[in-house]
């Protein structure tokens, strides 16, 4: 993995996106993370790296992992306002990007803003939209271990034992718990008006969706997928809110496949 930080200009101002690379060759991937931080993607793409010909590029969301968050950054919006210039910045071209939790929210806006440098997009049990009678979990409210039966299929392979944090560990965890609360914006994880932009979106669009998922159910992802046209919806079993961390190995070619038919270089050759 290689580390490289990246001046993103916007109208508002600059910031620097520190952006890290997995793998040298192949499909350019634009993975983005959760609010659980980097740390929930960056085995999974060092994984696809290892068994495709991929280059996977994880930004950090700025506040994130110690990064620098300017005061005008504070909703998802913006964000993926961001990585479409960071798209431009890094010239990638038939990028396909991939989300999770509120990195799906990003992964949609940023279809919505419909990015010729984009080639599909896949969003694995992605927040962002309201769907009636499906409401997203409050994780703010939950200790580590509710959120953790929340979150995955099998709990137990995940524990979590706050005590052995270090004191550096616990100030990154408590930034970044702030930073999403930020992103997360005032309707709890959700932006009222994004299923009218998704209606717009052009990309081909996977929708993926961890059958076991307590966060966000799987009918709150059928519902996302109903909102954008023509998308696909999948659902894996054996599974959470984080398929990428619980079980790699399912997602992985799901993914991939899904990248590879809608591979636009590829399909111009």
């Amino acid at each position: 993995m290689t580390r490289s930080t990246h001046t993103i200009p916007l109208d508002q101002g600059t910031l620097d996106v520190a952006v890290d690379l997995h793998g040298q060759r192949g499909r350019p991937f634009l993975l983005l993370h959760g609010g659980g931080g980097p740390q929930t993607v960056a085995p999974f793409a060092g994984l696809l790296a290892e068994q495709r010909p991929a280059r996977v590029f994880t930004p950090v969301h700025p506040g994130f992992d110690g990064t620098d968050r300017p005061d005008w950054l504070t909703d998802v919006t913006t964000l993926a306002q961001v990585y479409a210039r960071l798209l431009d910045a890094l010239d990638l071209r038939g990028v396909a990007v991939v989300g999770n939790s509120i990195g799906g929210w990003i992964a949609a806006e940023l279809a919505a803003l419909g990015s010729d440098r984009i080639s599909g997009v896949i969003l694995v049990n992605a927040v962002g939209i309201q769907a009636p009678g499906h409401p997203i979990a409050d994780t703010f409210s939950l200790t580590p271990a509710e959120l953790s039966r929340l979150s995955f299929h099998d709990p137990s392979k995940f524990r979590f034992d706050p005590s052995t944090l270090t004191e550096a560990q616990r100030t990154v965890m408590a930034a970044n718990r702030a930073t999403l609360q930020v992103y997360s914006g005032p309707n709890a994880m959700a932006d009222p008006t994004l299923t009218d932009r998704l209606a717009k979106v052009a990309h081909p669009t996977l929708v993926a969706w961890g059958a076991s998922d307590q966060v966000v159910d799987a009918d709150y992802g059928r519902a996302y997928a109903q909102a954008i046209p023509d998308a696909e919806f999948r659902l894996l079993e054996g599974t959470g809110h984080m398929p990428q961390a619980e079980t790699p190995e399912q997602l992985l070619p799901v993914l991939w496949d899904f990248a590879d038919a809608h591979d636009t270089d590829r399909l111009q050759h």
